[in-house]
């Protein structure tokens, strides 16, 4: 692959915030590197300038169009765009038809079987964290924690119960907690929506929701339920009809469209809404997604989240026997490839962007839900993630800029950080677990767990490469990204030789951040080096304090050498590994990592620190498997 330059992982560049301004500049790569991790490799002056890529640009309506209609079909959208009643379209000469559901619909997509006995049992279980229905608040101003509002008001539980037991075993606890939710939430009424309940993002998932479970909610005996159940879903599409555009990112505004194009395709007099729905869809997926599939915001739960959005709504086309748009189903094909550049040799997940390590089993069952086949995606570019795959053993590299804060989540400073496993075992992990903070994660580690020192790269000063905001936004920082990644021939054997470089630190320190990683085609040899070069022609006196940090996995007992230039590693599985510098000292400190179930597990890192001369330095590693 020819060198690539990354600006930024948007359509535009982000305006520079307070505190310091965005670079726009060309770091050129394989320049005065050495040969000291090559090996009877390439040698670092041979290899070419990187190439400019300009900046990653989400997918136009020229690329991803509207469903083509004829023009009575589009002056139907246009008029119920207007305001004019659906039901006036549909069926100018008779009366509405009376409020139901017009089939059933059954979804691929399971949910987890044990928070759905914990329902049954009289509690939520979100994260690892228990509690009781009876106490729960599930009003507009209840102060509840990001995941519990997503699965209180976003009705995700509803999947999660129905994987527990048989239907006819179900309804009585869905209809308690429904009522219960309605009794709660009236409406938005005249003073308008107010609380959690109706952020679009989750009036959009429980509308979906309400829909794709209506035979366990509404199959009950008591009709008065039944009727209010109805004439909430009927007031949720009304008004998501008004506010869908309104969702504070672009993932909001797609899962508000599926909700309308479900009650589109499942309330009767539907169809001017359903078209309305559709345009508005696939506008909102060309503005989500990049070229290459992934979301804008790099982050492998938002990436679940959209695929299982698509999934159930095309479950709805079913029950109807329709076909969704083509673009629809173009989607999903794009949406799953990327996903799986992040699946480890045990098919779980990196931890990235705020994501934990989602376990294979949730991650097997998305994609098979998703009726795509396919392998993970090779021609990584605004995704931005690098995966190399020698045996059983993945690495994962982030090798792009970080998201630009309009569509990040819970963004993270984690530019040249990786990942590796050997089988199904990390070695070397990130901690992860933002998007999980308020289960057993505490809120006040959230921002911690988003900066650079929490993911296995090099720290300047301890400051973050790119600022860590509130909210799950991101600052300025890293702005551009140039990667070059190419297969070279060793003495003994072939490797995977990728070079990435980012600016983070060049308006601060006058510093270049330059990483190369290179790993053996059997997997059992990862060679390292950081670098850290002038930003310009100008180099600043004095020294600044380094550490590069390579957070260790859980189950991997940690050992110092006695001239503590190396590290003895001892897998679950017997095997054994070292890992060596050539110059300063290692030391251990302690860390933690999210698992998939939002548990924090303690865990160790290797660190290499010190202070380096503003004029530059060299710093390489050897992590290689033994016996």
């Amino acid at each position: 692959m020819d060198g690539l330059l990354l600006q930024g992982s948007a359509r535009e560049q982000e305006a520079p915030v307070q505190g310091g301004a965005a670079r726009s500049m060309a770091i050129p790569l394989a320049k005065d590197s050495g040969e000291a991790l090559a090996n009877g490799g390439a040698s670092a002056a041979e290899l070419p300038e990187g190439q400019v890529l300009e900046p990653g640009r989400s997918l136009a309506l020229a690329d991803f169009s509207s469903p083509a209609l004829g023009p009575g079909e589009r002056l139907v959208r246009l008029a119920y765009r207007l305001g004019v009643p659906g039901a006036t379209l549909a069926s100018p000469f008779r009366k509405p038809q009376k409020l139901r559901l017009l089939a059933t619909v059954e979804t691929p997509l399971g949910g987890e079987r044990v928070a759905g006995v914990a329902l049954r049992a009289g509690h939520f279980l979100v994260y690892g964290v228990k509690a009781p229905i009876a106490q729960m608040d599930f009003g507009p101003n209840a102060r509840l924690t990001p995941p519990f509002e997503r699965v209180v008001h976003g009705f995700s539980w509803l999947r999660d119960l129905a994987a527990s037991a048989p239907r006819e075993q179900c309804t009585a606890t869905a209809e308690r907690l429904l009522a219960a939710w309605l009794a709660a939430n009236p409406g938005p009424g005249k003073r308008g929506a107010k609380g959690a309940a109706w952020q679009v993002e989750l009036a959009g998932m429980r509308l979906l929701a309400w829909f794709v479970n209506a035979p366990m909610l509404l199959g009950g005996n008591d009709a008065k339920l039944r009727t209010r159940a109805l004439d909430a879903a009927a007031e949720t599409a009304r008004w998501l009809d008004r506010n869908v555009t309104r969702a504070p990112d672009r993932l909001g505004e797609v899962a508000g469209w599926c909700g309308i194009v479900a009650a589109g395709l499942l309330l009767p007099d539907g169809k001017p809404r359903r078209l309305f729905g559709e345009a508005g869809l696939v506008r909102a997926l060309g503005d989500l997604v990049a070229e290459d599939g992934g979301v804008l915001s790099r982050s492998p739960l938002a990436q679940m989240e959209a695929i299982a959005l698509l999934v159930d709504l095309t479950a709805c086309y079913a029950a109807l026997r329709e076909d969704p748009p083509e673009a629809i189903a173009a989607m999903q094909a794009l949406l799953v490839p990327p996903l799986l550049t992040l699946a480890h040799g045990d098919g779980s997940l990196g931890s990235w962007q705020g994501g934990g390590a989602i376990p294979a089993a949730r991650v097997a069952a998305l994609v098979d839900a998703s009726g795509i086949r396919t392998r993970p995606l090779k021609d990584v570019r605004q995704w931005g993630y690098q995966r190399v795959a020698a045996g059983k053993n993945v690495l994962q590299f982030d090798a792009a800029p970080p998201p630009l804060s309009r569509h990040a989540r819970f963004g993270c400073a984690s530019t040249l950080a990786f990942e590796f496993s050997v089988g199904g075992q990390r070695l070397v992990v990130n901690c992860g677990g933002a998007a999980m903070a308020g289960g057993q994660v505490p809120v006040r580690i959230e921002q911690g767990l988003r900066a650079t020192a929490a993911h296995s790269t090099l720290v300047l000063d301890d400051a973050n490469s790119t600022a860590v905001l509130i909210g799950g936004k991101l600052g300025s920082g890293v702005g551009e990204v140039e990667v070059d990644r190419r297969q070279i021939e060793l003495k003994q054997g072939k490797a995977t030789r990728i070079e990435a470089s980012h600016d983070g630190y060049a308006s601060r320190y006058g510093l270049v951040h330059r990483r190369i990683l290179i790993l053996r085609d059997n997997g059992e040899e990862l060679r390292g080096e950081d670098l850290l070069t002038p930003s310009g022609r100008k180099i600043k006196h004095g020294k600044v304090g380094y550490a590069i940090r390579f957070h260790i996995g859980p189950g991997v007992d940690l050992s110092l050498s006695d001239d503590k230039r190396g590290a003895g590693l001892a897998l679950a599985d017997g095997s054994y590994w070292q890992f060596r510098i050539p110059q300063g000292e290692l030391a251990i400190e302690e860390s933690l990592w999210v698992d998939g179930h939002g548990k924090p597990q303690p865990i160790q890192q290797l660190v290499i620190q010190g202070m380096v001369a503003r004029g530059g330095g060299s710093f390489s590693w050897l992590l290689k498997k033994m016996g």
